[in-house]
């Protein structure tokens, strides 16, 4: 699974990202890092050997040389953990040479490895690379902050997408008239969705296409596309 993170504050959505990495090592396995499982503590000390990270500043740039560093150990397969991380940040500063030697790895990765990229400029990705991975778009509004607005209506988002799963098409269409009718918070309302199918990909990856079809589903809003049928659209990719 390939993800890459557009910051919107660098240092909070690096550490965002470091946490996700702790919370798929978890040996728990519950969605979250317990802080207290052997995987856990030695991330914590910075000695996990499920977890690579390639961090040069922003005004530096990621070598060819540090992406095949990195993919040499990339087949290695996990010890500690069921899976392994790998996390490039400021992944913009990769040279177009290590853009391409990294495109290998994104094409068939192995099946145990998740990697993540955490850009503040997605224009300097090339298209390649982005088009083999799950984007994930922070916004200033936080989970908290979301709840704070209309409890009761998160509190039924929640109830209906943290098991998905378990509607039909029919079902979800009758349940979610709550979107249809909010125009004015459907931002916030996919946004939080999309927290709440990203605390479901830390344990399975399937997740991921989720987050896609609610980020398609903003873009054709912005393109003031018919509201009703990008809900329609929303609902039924979710179904399938």
């Amino acid at each position: 699974m390939d993800i890459y993170f557009q910051e919107v504050g660098k240092t909070q959505n690096y550490k965002y990202a470091k946490d996700f990495a702790k919370a798929i090592l978890c040996l728990e396995d519950n969605g979250n890092a317990c802080d207290k499982c052997r995987s856990c503590l030695m991330f914590n000390e910075n000695n996990h050997s499920g977890y690579y990270e390639i961090n040069k500043d922003e005004n530096d740039s990621i070598k060819i040389d540090e992406i095949r560093q990195m993919q040499a150990k990339v087949i290695e397969k996990p010890i500690i953990s069921n899976r392994k991380v790998y996390l490039i940040n400021n992944a913009d500063t990769m040279t177009k040479e290590a853009q391409n030697s990294l495109l290998k790895t994104l094409e068939e990765p192995p099946d145990f490895v998740t990697m993540i990229l955490v850009t503040n400029n997605e224009n300097s990705i090339l298209t390649t690379i982005k088009s083999r991975c799950t984007k994930i778009l922070f916004t200033e509004t936080s989970i908290d902050e979301l709840t704070e607005e209309d409890k009761e209506k998160y509190d039924e988002l929640e109830k209906i997408f943290g098991n998905v799963e378990k509607y039909k098409s029919v079902e979800l269409l009758n349940k979610l008239d709550i979107l249809y009718k909010d125009k004015e918070g459907i931002f916030n309302n996919l946004a939080f969705i999309n927290m709440i199918f990203f605390d479901k990909l830390k344990k399975d990856a399937s997740y991921a296409e989720y987050i896609t079809y609610v980020e398609d589903t903003k873009r054709k809003l912005k393109a003031n596309s018919n509201f009703d049928m990008c809900i329609d659209y929303l609902i039924l990719k979710i179904w399938e």
